[in-house]
Parts: C-alpha cells; sequence; structure tokens
C-alpha cells in the first residue's frame, strides 16, 4: 500500500471548476484504486500553504503528492517536493493546465485519476529564476504583461487570456535583453523571451515545441520586436507546434544563463505574475524532480 496526498487548491480556475473541486474527494475514494493507494486529502487555505504542506508529506515519506488545480498550484507543490522522493502527481483543474499538457496528463479529472492508477515515476527537470523554481517555463516581456492582467481579471479561462492579448498587443513596446553564461553573450530586442523547461505556456500553446523535460537543458525563445508583422501565421504556428520554424523565432538551447535587461519589468514564473530584479540567473536543475505519467509498459 502506497501513501499518496492531494493537495486541492479550492479557489483556482473558473467557477465551474471550483464547484467540480468540491465534488472531487468523492470523486477521488470512488476512482482511486484502494488496493493500491491509500490517499490523504488537504485543502489549501492561503498562498503558498501548498508548498508548506506538500514538503511536509515528503518528510513523512509519501509516495506521490498531487497538486489538484492549475499550473501555480502545480509550482507550490513541485516546490516542496524538490530534491525528495516523492513524486509529484497533477489533476488540472486549473486554466492553462501547461505543465500536465505536456505530461500527456488528461484534462478530465476522472480521466487523471484513472492514470495515476496505472502510473509509474519518472525523473525530469526544474528550473530555478533567481532562485525561484519553476516547472513549465518563465519569462519576460509581451507575454508577462499579459500574465500579469490575467492574474488580475475577474474572470478565467482561454477567453479571458485572448482578450487581454488583444488590448495590448498593438501597445506594448519591445525591450533589448542581453544573455550572457553558457557560452553566450547576445543582444537581442525582443517583444518577449521564454525560458521553458516545458514546451508550452498552456492551452497547447507550444511557444518550445522541442523543449524536454528531461535533457537538463531549456529553450530559450526569442520572438522578434518585428513580430507584429506576422502575427496571424505566429498564433496558428504557436498552436500547429511550429513556432519555432518562423523567422520571427530564434532558438538558443543552455543550462544556465544571466538575463540582463534595461530596467526592471514584468516577469513570470509559470503563468504568474512575480517581482523580480533587473537581471535574473537562470538555470535547470536535472532529474530534481518526479512526478507520476502514465506507466509505458
Amino acid at each position: 500500500m502506497k501513501n499518496i496526498a492531494f493537495i486541492i487548491n479550492p479557489v483556482s480556475g473558473s467557477k465551474e471548476t471550483q464547484n467540480a473541486k468540491r465534488k472531487l474527494p468523492k470523486l477521488i475514494m470512488q476512482t482511486l484504486d484502494s488496493e493500491q493507494w491509500l490517499p490523504n486529502i488537504a485543502f489549501t487555505e492561503y498562498a503558498g500553504h501548498a508548498t508548506e504542506m506538500a514538503y511536509q508529506f515528503a518528510r513523512m515519506g509519501f509516495d506521490a503528492v498531487v497538486a489538484v488545480g492549475g499550473d501555480g498550484t502545480v509550482n507550490e507543490v513541485a516546490r516542496g517536493l524538490k530534491d525528495s522522493k516523492t513524486a509529484l502527481g497533477i489533476i488540472p483543474m486549473g486554466s492553462g493546465n501547461g505543465f500536465a499538457r505536456h505530461l500527456n496528463i488528461p484534462i478530465r479529472p476522472q480521466k487523471a485519476l484513472e492514470l495515476i492508477n496505472h502510473s509509474e515515476p519518472i525523473c525530469v527537470d526544474y528550473g530555478l529564476a533567481n532562485g525561484r523554481l519553476f516547472v513549465s517555463t518563465c519569462g519576460t516581456g509581451f507575454d508577462a504583461v499579459i500574465a500579469d492582467h490575467f492574474a488580475g481579471s475577474n474572470k478565467r479561462g482561454f477567453a479571458t487570456y485572448f482578450q487581454n492579448i488583444i488590448h495590448d498587443v498593438f501597445s506594448y513596446t519591445p525591450q533589448t535583453y542581453h544573455l550572457v553564461g553558457d557560452g553566450l553573450d547576445v543582444t537581442h530586442k525582443a517583444f518577449l523571451i521564454t525560458f521553458a523547461n516545458a514546451n508550452q505556456w498552456g492551452y497547447e500553446a507550444l511557444i518550445a515545441p522541442k523543449a524536454s523535460l528531461q535533457d537538463g537543458k531549456m529553450d530559450i525563445m526569442l520572438m522578434s520586436s518585428h513580430a507584429l508583422l506576422g502575427s496571424a501565421s505566429l498564433a496558428l504556428r504557436l498552436f500547429a507546434g511550429s513556432i519555432d520554424d518562423s523567422h520571427f523565432m530564434n532558438t538558443i538551447r543552455a543550462k544556465e544563463v544571466t538575463l540582463e535587461r534595461e530596467e526592471a519589468a514584468p516577469f513570470h514564473i509559470d503563468g504568474d505574475p512575480v517581482e523580480m530584479e533587473k537581471d535574473i540567473h537562470i538555470k535547470i536543475v536535472p532529474d530534481g524532480l518526479h512526478v507520476l505519467v502514465e506507466k509505458r509498459f
């Protein structure tokens, strides 16, 4: 019998998702294989609570801790589990669900629970930006501005995210960035710059289609300052998984870099806006996190 904890963020996602979370404990008990797993269910009460609980569950020797929520909840739980033997599981019930989508975890809660019954742990990388963990992506530029505005919206979901893009895209001024480290010394004026451990922001928006969670490197995606000239094509490529083929994109792969900016500006970690210094040291920590994925054999 293996011990598994479910950490539920009751406020992430839409109102419909929040209502579904209230019913989730019953669904867990109905779906989880009781001969394999002994569940413990906990609800977060404040920001950072998921990290604290995950850390304690790991110290208690739990086999797995499942983040129930969006990318922000996944990030919090991962912070508590990093560099431990306790595996991260995911029931994706947020908005974008980028990390879960990269791992091919079903979006429907029951299907995600069924996957846990037939799962195995694998080692994946995580990233650090000035010491702050990210599992999917972090970045600055236009995407960070949108993350900031989206976080302040009363409504969630892709429609709200898209509305924020339309509202801000023509007024945004690209910035100049300097990347140094790991053999790099380059300067780019860019619409945005994303440091990708996983392949997407969420919503299947594949900003780094070839990014791997198990190669010890990040894909640094620089979008040209002239990106608006190809905005329609870029949007199509983003969801088709071919944005890296666009001449408006530049891809750099590295283990560790320092991002030097002209001034402090919006920055996001796994889609959530954060306060960050002007210069940011970003690195990948290989094999630092265990995650539950569908058993391959």
